[in-house]
């Protein structure tokens, strides 16, 4: 596939699917766990037929690791999904998960004693502030609305709201350690991604009979909600529920492509600017509430992520998507 159709994959897949997640999750906040299974299981399902051939196909990664890495994933996914219910906006969840380099450099200094360019440190250092101040207006923002803080509703509301930031942040700190572990196994047994997407969404599959009720309730809430077409009336969360699926899907597999067709700073960059157009339509098409302390942070965070991947220095040097010669990997 051309580069260029990978890109509007990337871009057609994963805006439209957090267009779709958050009329979900609008009408009805607590389905995070009904939309994950779902999702896992139809990428689990096509990883079966067309990855594993059926099951016939053995791994080339030792099943001990992915099940190592699945329990991860999983837990990330589940704490992402919960802290939508717990007060937290969707473009505030947008920006924080964009604090994964923060984590990463912390974990990296820590777990493998890696050190960095000075622009790198400038560039985490942006991010974190524009993380700060996002998530200090939204505190703001919320307390204004809430009432005062006698007010016994604003202070519960308030404490879910910092339920939810510690949510998001176990989570970040997780999908660091995550990270660090698949960059440990890749070095080992080498890189097979479609290998570890399939793994990594079937394996995570029985878990979700633990949140079984939670899945059925909200299944028997999604056919509520009807409307009327061609003289039928239609269930229109689970078609919601349907295109979010697809669109994860293309999504991911639009990601794929680009990493095996492109260099990872042309990746980098097309996701960077993905979750920039996601936000922008997120806040402009659903009326969210954002100041311009908001926009601030959010232009912090991106200008930090670029700054990260040193657009400014090497875009005019990047080799193009489809080259044959594998990018050389900067020592840091």
């Amino acid at each position: 596939m051309h580069p260029s159709l990978a890109v509007g994959l990337v871009f057609a897949g994963c805006c439209s699917n957090v267009v779709f997640l958050e009329l979900l999750i609008r009408e009805f906040p607590g389905s995070g766990n009904l939309i994950t299974f779902s999702q896992f299981f139809f990428i689990a399902l096509e990883g079966f037929v067309f990855e594993a051939n059926f099951g016939r196909k053995q791994p080339t990664i030792p099943i001990r690791f992915y099940l190592i890495m699945v329990g991860m994933f999983f837990t990330v996914s589940v704490v992402n999904n919960y802290a939508l219910n717990l007060n937290i906006a969707m473009p505030l969840h947008m920006i924080f998960r964009s604090g994964s380099l923060i984590a990463s450099m912390a974990l990296g200094i820590i777990i493998l004693k890696k050190r960095y360019a000075v622009s790198k440190y400038i560039s985490i250092a942006l991010v974190s502030l524009g993380i700060f101040t996002c998530t200090l207006m939204s505190a703001k923002e919320l307390s204004s609305v809430s009432g005062s803080s006698e007010d016994e509703d604003s202070i519960s509301a308030f404490l879910w709201w910092l339920l939810g930031i510690a949510a998001l942040t176990f989570a970040l700190l997780m999908s660091a350690l995550m990270g660090i572990f698949q960059e440990t196994i890749y070095k080992k047994f080498g890189k097979h991604s479609k290998e570890a997407l399939f793994y990594n969404h079937a394996l995570p599959l029985p878990g979700f009979l633990f949140l079984a009720p939670d899945i059925y309730r909200h299944g028997l809430l999604f056919r509520l909600i009807q409307v009327p077409l061609v003289g039928l009336n239609l269930p229109i969360m689970w078609f919601y529920l349907m295109m979010n699926v697809i669109t994860q899907y293309i999504c991911i597999r639009g990601v794929f492509i680009l990493t095996t067709e492109c260099t990872s700073l042309t990746v980098t960059l097309v996701v960077t600017l993905r979750k920039f157009v996601s936000l922008i339509f997120s806040i402009l098409y659903f009326q969210n509430s954002f100041t311009a302390w908001h926009w601030l942070g959010t232009f912090l965070v991106f200008v930090g992520m670029l700054l990260y991947t040193e657009v400014w220095k090497n875009l005019g040097f990047a080799r193009p998507c489809g080259s044959q010669k594998a990018e050389k990997k900067k020592q840091e």
